[in-house]
C-alpha cells in the first residue's frame, strides 16, 4: 500500500471506490445515514472529511457473523434471528473501524468519529444498498465487504465527502 491508496466514499452518490495508485480497482454500493451527513454525536449522521481505518475486526469470521460491541456473539445471522429480533441494528461479516484526521471537525471533542463509533460493516442482505438508511455508519453487502477488507490495511486513508 501507498499514500495513493484511499478509499473514497461519495454520500450523494451512495458509493464506496478502493483507489490503488492512483487507479479505481473497485466500486461498491453502499447505505450510508438516513439522516445525512454531520459530525455531532448523537446526530445519526456519517461523519465527513479524512479518516483512516483504526482497526479491522473479524477476518476469518464466516459470512454473516453477528458483532456486538465489536466481538462475534457467536450468531449468524438468518431468516429466525431477524424475525426475533426486528429492531436490531444489525453489524454482520467485518467491520472497519474508522478515526478521524481532522481535529474540529471529525476527531476530538463531540465530533469524534472514533467514539461515535463510525463503520464500514456488512448488513442483511434485505438491506437496500444506493440509498441512505444507516444510523451514521458506512454498510455495505456482505460479500462485497469480504473482497474490501481484503483490500485494505490499518491507517489506510477513507474520505468521505458529499
Amino acid at each position: 500500500m501507498n499514500s495513493h491508496d484511499k478509499l473514497l466514499i461519495q454520500l450523494r452518490l451512495q458509493t464506496l471506490a478502493l483507489h490503488r495508485g492512483g487507479q479505481v480497482l473497485a466500486h461498491f454500493p453502499v447505505s450510508t445515514a438516513r439522516n445525512g451527513a454531520g459530525e455531532q454525536r448523537g446526530s445519526g449522521c456519517t461523519p465527513r472529511g479524512q479518516h483512516r481505518i483504526r482497526l479491522r475486526i473479524g477476518a476469518g469470521c464466516p459470512l454473516g457473523t453477528v458483532f456486538r460491541g465489536r466481538r462475534p456473539t457467536g450468531e449468524r445471522y438468518d431468516a429466525a434471528l431477524a424475525a426475533a429480533q426486528p429492531e436490531r441494528d444489525w453489524i454482520l461479516t467485518r467491520i472497519l473501524w474508522l478515526t478521524g484526521c481532522e481535529v474540529g471537525i471529525n476527531r476530538g471533542g463531540t465530533v469524534d468519529t472514533l467514539r461515535r463509533y463510525i463503520y464500514i460493516h456488512g448488513c442483511p442482505e434485505s438491506e437496500p444498498m444506493g440509498e441512505p438508511r444507516s444510523h451514521g455508519c458506512i454498510r455495505m453487502r456482505n460479500h462485497d465487504l469480504i473482497a474490501l477488507f481484503a483490500q485494505t490495511t490499518i491507517g489506510m486513508c477513507v474520505e468521505i465527502c458529499e
